[in-house]
């Protein structure tokens, strides 16, 4: 049985499109079941477009079922996408996800339920992602690295039951454990900062949470060594989004094979992870201050 996929969507018609237009090339796509969260408006001005949206979804072919969720109110996505994956966990056991603006390679879906089959009873593996940064070092076909991501990922129940609501109980961990430059790749990423933003309301993530539940837990994300996932969304659609080439990276258009690995963290693939982040700076600092808030809490 194919895990079922949850979209979650707000007013981005076209980032919408392509999203459900990438998916439908996957050879998967018709065995597998697809459930849209159609996020509320948040306010007057956005209600045409999220009508818009909605109205776009009512004929969409191509998958083994179509289920559409309208909100009746805004949850936000941190609302939404929680609410949704605990929803479609509890109900499957397992689930994958992707957002309005995340493009997929043809092989996304099989890459996603493979390693969901294999990893299955593997406790410290906790999700699986289909985006890799553009990294300048070839990296193995999978690795594996400590914490979770966000951009077109999978997860089981017994990985999602982990997820720590309370970002300032998984902040105050970090710092009690001395963790946060280890937390932020050696200091080259600031996710201890957008944690920090989250429990002061400045944001409202659920991913860094996720992340920092992940990192706390000592748990194993799995990544591709290329990229299955590309994010159209960094075009300054969004609220919070400004125009961006940094995450930019070429979408695979071939399958990932999925061997058996050392259950452990790739420090090859960490070192190169911190690389790519440091190269960033420091003429970019300022900038991806500001990115990672996009990357972990785009409005819904």
């Amino acid at each position: 049985m194919r895990a079922p996929i949850g979209l979650f969507v707000y007013n981005r018609p076209w980032h919408t499109r392509q999203t459900i237009e990438a998916l439908q090339k996957n050879d998967l796509a018709p065995e597998s079941d697809l459930f849209i969260f159609a996020d509320g408006p948040r306010t007057t001005d956005a209600a045409s477009a999220v009508q818009e949206v909605r109205e776009s979804l009512k004929n969409i072919t191509g998958f083994k079922s179509v289920g559409i969720i309208e909100r009746p109110g805004n949850l936000g996505l941190a609302g939404s996408i929680i609410e949704g994956v605990t929803r479609l966990c509890n109900e499957h056991g397992r689930v994958i996800i992707l957002e309005d603006d995340m493009v997929t390679s043809p092989h996304f879906l099989r890459f996603m339920n493979t390693a969901l089959d294999v990893y299955r009873k593997e406790d410290r593996v906790i999700s699986i992602h289909g985006y890799l940064y553009p990294v300048k070092v070839r990296l193995p076909e999978t690795f594996l690295l400590r914490g979770a991501d966000c951009w077109g990922w999978a997860t089981w129940k017994r990985g999602w039951d982990l997820f720590e609501h309370d970002g300032k109980k998984l902040l105050d961990e970090i710092k009690a454990r001395n963790l946060s430059d280890r937390f932020d790749y050696d200091g080259s990423y600031p996710f201890t900062r957008m944690l920090e933003d989250q429990v002061k309301e400045m944001v409202n993530s659920w991913a860094i949470r996720w992340n920092a539940t992940a990192f706390l837990k000592d748990r194993l994300t799995l990544y591709p060594g290329r990229s299955l996932v590309y994010n159209t969304g960094i075009d300054a659609s969004g609220t919070h989004c400004g125009s961006s080439e940094e995450f930019a990276t070429t979408l695979s258009q071939d399958s990932i094979a999925i061997r058996p690995i050392i259950i452990e963290e790739d420090l090859h693939a960490r070192e190169a992870f911190k690389l790519y982040f440091r190269s960033l700076q420091p003429s970019l600092a300022r900038r991806i201050t500001r990115r990672v808030k996009e990357v972990f809490s785009k409005p819904s």
